[in-house]
């Protein structure tokens, strides 16, 4: 019962940060996983591949109703979408292959050194201090797309970390990078998550009831509640100060970073 409460609870926290932040909710959802993998007894060498997997498979349908929300409140750029989609989805094709074949210490270094860069990015940068005035065209926009794909999947998470400050960088809004980055999401967790479910085939340390990479019980566990809390980040996100809101999603960014670097190191 303790487990089971401990992922409806991550579950809580990663669907009202998907609909706040547009996050899909995998940077909750990765550490919590990680942490309750011991309990059931997920074997070291698989911990953190499942994590990893697991949250990108639980944030299908979180992304979905991310998406129906923000969309309601026209913070969803589809032209932007349709445009860096390709990239995107070749960048998590990459990603997936290149995360089934990492240590799970190698997986725990990259997630907290990655959140804490964008993190401190996001801090530093003012409101109103943007690098360019519009979206990138040609090779710039495929490699950021490549970019937010590769990095995303390896983290399991749905790609805001990354695209949310390069949408803000090329002046951007902040709620409509947001909500952008929620559609973004779903392309990064459907491609993702089967790209870990082919990889983590025929694994002899994996536990029962995992498809690949992917914990069947643990999805199951999650998805309720993050489908449930998503409208209601979404309609926060729409209520608050943008610049509260960029500076909400730094301070959780380098909290979750921190953390995890910390129970790799100590």
């Amino acid at each position: 019962m303790g487990i089971a409460a401990a992922l409806l609870a991550a579950g809580a926290g990663a669907g009202l940060l998907a609909g706040l932040l547009g996050v899909g909710g995998g940077i909750v959802m990765v550490p919590a996983l990680y942490a309750v993998s011991p309990l059931v007894g997920v074997a070291d060498s698989v911990q953190m591949h499942m994590a990893v997997a697991t949250s990108l498979a639980a944030m299908i349908p979180t992304s979905v109703v991310s998406i129906r929300s923000h969309n309601k409140k026209r913070a969803v750029d589809w032209r932007l979408l349709r445009l860096w989609t390709p990239s995107i989805v070749v960048g998590v094709l990459i990603g997936a292959y290149l995360g089934g074949r990492a240590s799970g210490t190698e997986l725990k270094i990259f997630f907290g050194v990655a959140v804490l860069l964008v993190s401190m990015n996001m801090a530093v940068r003012g409101k109103g201090k943007v690098f360019r005035r519009s979206f990138p065209d040609g090779v710039v926009r495929i490699v950021m797309g490549l970019m937010v794909g590769i990095f995303s999947v390896i983290m399991g998470i749905g790609g805001a970390t990354f695209s949310v400050p390069m949408m803000t960088a090329c002046d951007i809004p902040i709620r409509r990078a947001v909500g952008t980055a929620s559609a973004i999401g779903f392309c990064v967790a459907v491609p993702g998550a089967v790209g870990f479910v082919l990889s983590g085939l025929g694994n002899p340390d994996l536990p029962r009831f995992a498809l690949g990479y992917v914990n069947i019980p643990g999805v199951a566990a999650m998805i309720p509640a993050t489908t449930a809390l998503a409208p209601v980040g979404a309609k926060i996100a729409h209520s608050i100060n943008p610049g509260h809101l960029r500076l909400a999603f730094s301070g959780f960014l380098f909290m979750t970073g921190a953390r995890m670097l910390y129970t790799t190191f100590f």
